[in-house]
């Protein structure tokens, strides 16, 4: 901090980008480290880790308003300081429509009273079968009771009927019995026919990922606000609100807003997952244990832990490309990927480490720009 020298004012920041430049500005004119800026904002009760102090100022993001003050505070400026950078953040967020996410903290309804279908749609269904079926077919119990009984005459003249070939009425008495019932036998056969097929086409066509529009373009990685969803579906990459754990699942992307996440270059085709969570503040998305452990959970922590992988390769997979694999790198052993495990199909599914599986299932991601 040179003496005299005013602190830098974060009015006039126009943009997320412009607001993180003052702050690293802020940081300049302390003179502080981040181990010291830790420090002091410990010795004030306040919270402030050196790694989270780090992710901020690297990110494009507005930080979490508490952690703006404990790092304002820390770098030495005075109250009235600190309440203009809450201001002028307040103004950013509104503007690009994060105030929302703030604003409400009563956004803590189990998702899962959403998530799951419930046992109707299978249960409307029961007692459906072939055995109610067969009560309620006036066709079937008339040829039922009719087997057995004579047939009627045909005329000596009379062409033989084939199952697959046109009916031919013959004329003569005692044939419009015989006519009516085979008229009655062959429709109800040709509608069931029909149903069949088109339960087997619906089958087919949802077991094939169709949703009733058509398939999207992933969008390639690029630094900035991302919404990361898994490719070819609705159901984006979030955690439950209320918990520690940090644990990343698939929910609605409709309500994937808990954490938001940024990329971030990290040089070399490498990439960092940014988080902002809005009751924990910033992070990383990473796996444990330097990546070593089968079925180690993909999970949202503070960044800067040197016993996490907190760095990954975004590859292309298919041709044309039909999504993008998470790829730890660094220490992290080869051939694994960010996968989908349980039942790939329903919210709430975890993510974690598995390896990377020749048809890439549950392992395609698609980074929605987020504006």
């Amino acid at each position: 901090m040179t003496p005299g020298e005013h602190a830098p004012d974060p009015r006039g920041a126009r943009s997320p980008a412009e607001f993180l430049a003052r702050l690293r500005a802020l940081k300049d004119w302390s003179g502080l480290t981040y181990r010291e800026l830790s420090a002091r904002a410990e010795a004030r009760g306040d919270v402030l880790p050196r790694s989270t102090v780090a992710n901020m100022l690297s990110r494009a993001t507005l930080p979490r308003e508490d952690l703006l003050t404990a790092f304002v505070r820390a770098c030495g400026a005075g109250p009235a300081a600190s309440e203009r950078w809450r201001t002028v953040r307040r103004e950013l967020a509104e503007r690009r429509g994060y105030g929302a996410v703030e604003a409400d903290p009563d956004e803590d309804a189990d998702p899962d009273e959403d998530a799951d279908p419930g046992p109707d749609s299978e249960s409307a269904t029961e007692g459906q079968g072939p055995t109610d079926a067969k009560s309620t077919d006036p066709v079937r119990e008339e040829a039922s009771a009719s087997e057995g009984a004579p047939a009627p005459e045909q005329a000596p003249d009379a062409p033989p009927v084939w199952p697959s070939a046109p009916v031919v009425e013959p004329s003569g008495p005692g044939t419009g019995g015989a006519r009516s019932r085979i008229r009655r036998l062959l429709v109800p056969a040709i509608a069931v026919a029909a149903l069949v097929f088109a339960g087997v086409s619906v089958v087919a066509f949802l077991r094939d990922g169709h949703t009733g529009h058509p398939p999207r373009t992933p969008t390639a990685p690029a630094a900035g606000d991302v919404r990361i969803r898994v490719a070819g579906t609705d159901l984006c990459l979030g955690e439950r609100r209320g918990t520690r754990s940090g644990q990343i699942h698939q929910v609605p992307c409709a309500a994937a807003d808990v954490p938001l996440y940024a990329l971030a270059e990290a040089g070399g085709g490498r990439w960092r997952i940014a988080s902002d969570h809005p009751d924990y503040g910033a992070g990383c998305s990473g796996v444990p244990s330097g990546g070593r452990v089968p079925g180690a959970p993909y999970e949202d922590s503070e960044c800067g832990d040197p016993t996490r992988i907190e760095q990954f390769s975004l590859e292309p997979y298919g041709t044309p490309v039909e999504g993008y694999r998470i790829v730890p790198a660094g220490s992290a052993p080869p051939g694994g990927c960010v996968t989908v495990v349980g039942d790939r199909t329903a919210a709430w599914a975890r993510l974690a480490l598995a390896p990377c599986a020749p048809d890439a299932a549950g392992q395609l991601f698609d980074f929605d720009r987020r504006d």
